[in-house]
């Protein structure tokens, strides 16, 4: 959605734009601001400072930049645009939304309907994002990101048999890359005789929800042969419907086509009806055995594994995430003991609180989702915030309370506090964008009622 600078952009300009693609965002801050020094009557060098800091973590700077940039062009559609992108990451939707409405209609062009669906959908208008995506497309039929979003709201309204279809667009858009190159064509879920090769694609969370569809397609083909990282290879062996599983990268036996996982449910699905339920997912004896000692330490405490953050690389992640502190309250609930499944860089915030004292730190100890799995199978409950371990954890069945921001992912619809596709999930919503203080609330009232009761979750 960002527009740093007019179509004719001069040199430095094109060197900031290249230096925000390339996601050297010191670089293109440094750019910017030089371009700002020399040239503080331009607008466009104000808007590309603010787009440069956006991109760097800083949208409230950014705002700045952007109102600058309308001084000084009043009405620039770029500044307008890349103002509403900052308001939205500060989760102030109605803002971005005015700001965006007021571009299309100021120019009513499909790239203009595209953002403002996006802002749309952000803010939890899903039928009118839809409207704005169906008016994008209906100008320019080949815009692939109004295409891919409106898919996923269709997907969110149980318009399968569409959303699968629009979905697939997602490829022509640069966040995913080129798709592998293979030397076959791509399985379009007809009948083939040889060997398909399934590939992964975009997180773990995505890989463990669709390998569930493996068994309903494994009598249209061969074999499967499925791909996985190497944090998923023991977690799906022996997957039902797999053939084999190999390391992601290593060399690929002989193979008569080839497909992205997340292709596989659009094969199936064409109503909420079609939906299987969750794969069987291995959890060794070994991995067990490793986790029970750390399990064993909250004796008969109630056994609460706690998620604070996925993937920091993840483009929606400051949504979706907080920190630990807030998952702090949970620990003050008598009979409650807190386990850490907290991977990756924010994983370090457990070991620099003093909380590290009273919660036990398994996320350390889990060399791959293997290891995860059987911690999670031993606890009684997983609070989180969205990402893999939801997943993870919904497969196994194993109770999961999914703390979800305003904007959730499609998957779990529009207002539900459960979904289909996880019957032991229970999901607790922002009731506005960055609101997690009720969310809060309502996990711990609900671990209190839980643990006064002596249940199990």
């Amino acid at each position: 959605m960002s527009e740093p600078t007019p179509a004719a952009q001069p040199r430095p300009f094109e060197a900031i734009l290249a230096a925000i693609e390339a996601k050297r965002y010191p670089e293109a801050v440094a750019l910017a601001e030089a371009a700002v020094r020399e040239t503080p009557e331009r607008s466009d060098a104000w808007n590309a400072l603010g787009v440069a800091l956006r991109v760097s973590g800083d949208p409230r700077a950014a705002m700045g930049c952007h109102r600058r940039a309308l001084d000084l062009t009043p009405g620039s559609a770029a500044a307008l645009v890349n103002l509403g992108n900052a308001a939205l990451e500060l989760d102030r939707v109605d803002e971005a939304g005015a700001l965006l409405r007021a571009v299309a209609a100021q120019r009513p062009t499909a790239k203009y309907q595209s953002d403002l669906g996006h802002v749309l959908n952000d803010a939890g208008l899903y039928r009118d994002a839809l409207a704005a995506f169906d008016a994008a497309l209906a100008l320019e039929p080949g815009n692939a990101r109004a295409r891919c979003e409106r898919g996923q709201i269709l997907l969110r309204l149980g318009r399968h048999s569409e959303g699968w279809s629009d979905f697939a667009s997602r490829w022509e858009l640069t966040e995913l890359g080129p798709m592998p190159k293979y030397p076959t064509p791509l399985w379009d879920g007809r009948p083939v005789e040889g060997t398909v090769i399934l590939w992964p694609e975009q997180g773990f969370g995505d890989a463990m929800l669709s390998v569930r569809f493996l068994p309903a397609l494994r009598g249209r083909v061969g074999r499967f042969v499925l791909g996985a990282k190497p944090e998923l290879l023991r977690l799906f062996s022996g997957l039902p419907g797999a053939d084999a599983v190999v390391r992601l990268g290593t060399q690929q036996p002989k193979h008569a086509a080839h497909a992205p996982l997340m292709n596989l449910p659009g094969m199936v699905m064409r109503s909420p009806a079609d939906l299987p339920p969750p794969a069987r997912l291995n959890v060794p004896p070994e991995a067990r055995a490793r986790m029970a000692p750390l399990i064993a330490r909250a004796g008969k405490r109630l056994k609460v594994g706690i998620v604070w953050s996925g993937s920091v690389t993840f483009k929606a992640n400051a949504q979706r995430a907080t920190g630990l502190d807030r998952f702090l309250s949970f620990a003050e609930v008598p009979g409650v003991q807190l386990f850490s499944l907290q991977k990756g860089p924010r994983a370090s915030e457990l070991a620099a609180s003093g909380a590290r004292n009273f919660i036990v730190d398994l996320g350390s100890q889990c060399e791959d989702f293997a290891d995860t799995a059987a911690a999670v199978e031993a606890l009684d409950l997983v609070i989180m915030t969205d990402s893999s371990v939801a997943h993870l954890a919904g497969s196994l069945g194993k109770p999961v309370w999914n703390l979800l921001p305003f904007a959730a992912y499609w998957l779990y619809g529009q207002d539900a506090t459960t979904t289909p596709w996880y019957p032991s999930m229970r999901l607790f919503r922002q009731p506005a964008p960055g609101a997690w203080d009720p969310v809060f609330a309502a996990a711990r009232r609900a671990l209190e009622e839980l643990a006064r009761g002596g249940r199990r979750a």
